[in-house]
């Protein structure tokens, strides 16, 4: 059965992250990232030419796409957002209602997700990558709750520590 994870970046080290991964039994890690980098020497283990790498080493299969990651002006939209609230992305706990449903109507509704769907492991869980810590303030929790509303696939969140 194809099961789904999501994951971030935020509050992981790259050691915590792939045992978090091996434990959820995630075979095949889907990076939503539009920009694949991660600033600062933290989370530098999370920029794709690393984690690409670190993935391979522990066995787990690694695609982006793309055509799931916000553009540039919904990124800035939440960010707007952010501010007005006073909160950093590394912090924020929930996505605007406005991001929301324009990363919805503009890239979620036109995406052929029983494709994605059917190019899904059967034997393991794939992971819906981006970087914030809790999926909530994710456009990742959009799509797992998609996945899970029009595919009946279970989802599990995974959170460092």
């Amino acid at each position: 059965m194809r099961r789904i994870a999501t994951i971030g970046v935020y509050g992981f080290t790259v050691g915590g992250f792939l045992e978090q991964l091996a434990d959820g039994g995630v075979g095949l890690l889907l990076d939503l990232r539009q920009r694949r980098g991660v600033r600062g020497p933290e989370y530098s283990w999370a920029n794709s030419a690393r984690l690409q790498s670190a993935l391979a080493v522990a066995g787990i299969g690694y695609r982006q796409v793309k055509e799931l990651a916000p553009t540039t002006e919904l990124r800035h939209l939440q960010y707007r957002e952010d501010d007005r609230q006073g909160v950093g992305k590394r912090n924020r706990v929930a996505l605007s209602t406005e991001y929301a449903e324009r990363y919805t109507r503009e890239i979620l509704d036109p995406f052929d997700l029983a494709a994605l769907v059917a190019d899904l492991p059967s034997d393991s869980t794939t992971a819906l990558f981006c970087v914030e810590c809790d999926p909530e303030a994710c456009h990742r929790s959009l799509v797992a709750e998609r996945l899970h509303a029009e595919h009946g696939l279970p989802v599990t969140n995974l959170r460092p520590g």
